[in-house]
């Protein structure tokens, strides 16, 4: 497992919320990547009032870490998972 890989499934593990490209959604399923989880599985399902997202463990596999939790996935897309103890 990669450095970033490790880091971004830390930062996945218990997230109430995803930012996405400074939009956040609220989590409703998030399955942490392991050595069975195939490319095309959804890893998280989030929404925000009607809109919803899914990213699929090829989505986000080779992010690179920008800092402080922050990710860009292949897409291009920016990335945060945050907790509710961190929203203020």
């Amino acid at each position: 497992m990669k450095v970033t890989e490790s880091k971004l499934i830390y930062m996945m593990n218990d997230a109430d919320f995803v930012v996405i490209d400074g939009v956040m959604f609220q989590t409703g399923y998030l399955r942490i990547p392991d050595e069975f989880t195939a490319p095309d599985d959804v890893v998280l399902e989030a929404r925000r009032g009607e809109t919803e997202i899914d990213l699929t463990r090829g989505e986000i596999d080779d992010a690179v870490l920008l800092g402080e939790g922050v990710f860009r996935l292949k897409s291009g897309s920016i990335v945060r998972f945050l907790t509710s103890a961190v929203i203020h």
